[in-house]
């Protein structure tokens, strides 16, 4: 019997590449699959965030005995780690599959570009709503466009990087 894992990711493929002939002549298939893997993710985070702040967490502050964390926080953070596998995954398996750098040094890497990801979000939404006095939605769509292209291309060339093979069967970093 075929691996489930097999399956499910030819099912996933074979859908996104379905859905890929419209936008053939303006978005190359990998750019098109990081875009519907990535909004994918995205929609789960969100679905996640909603059932852990409004259902499992009652938007109620969890109290740790030794720190106390805001519901919205503590929603973010049981969520997080969920999302981060997933969308690890997804770059692996679904997007960027050329890559010949073995696994656990593009977690490594696809983690440091989650962590930029997430300080630039921070930064811009600060820079756009504190200093340039931008309207909070529009920074916050504004912010998004960014981060997602910063995250492309960093995951392109650096997590999921593609490269010359050495004798060692490994890309060379």
């Amino acid at each position: 019997m075929k691996n489930p894992l097999h399956l499910f990711r030819r099912v996933i493929n074979q859908i996104i590449d379905f859905t890929y002939p419209p936008f053939k002549k303006i978005i190359p298939l990998e750019t098109f699959r990081y875009a519907v893997t990535g909004g994918a993710n995205m929609a789960f985070d969100i679905v996640l965030y909603i059932i852990f702040y409004r259902f499992i967490l009652e938007k109620q502050i969890v109290d740790l005995g030794f720190i106390a964390i805001s519901p919205h926080i503590a929603a973010f953070i049981f969520v997080f780690p969920i999302t981060f596998t997933s969308g690890f995954l997804l770059a692996k398996y679904i997007t960027f599959t050329s890559s010949l750098i073995i696994g656990r040094i593009q977690l490594f890497r696809y983690g440091i570009t989650v962590v930029g990801a997430i300080i630039l979000n921070y930064l811009l939404l600060k820079l756009f709503v504190e200093n340039l006095g931008l309207y909070a939605t529009f920074s916050k769509i504004l912010t998004t466009i960014i981060v997602v292209t910063y995250s492309y291309f960093v995951q392109r060339l650096y997590s999921f990087k593609t490269g010359m093979i050495n004798f060692n069967n490994k890309s060379q970093t």
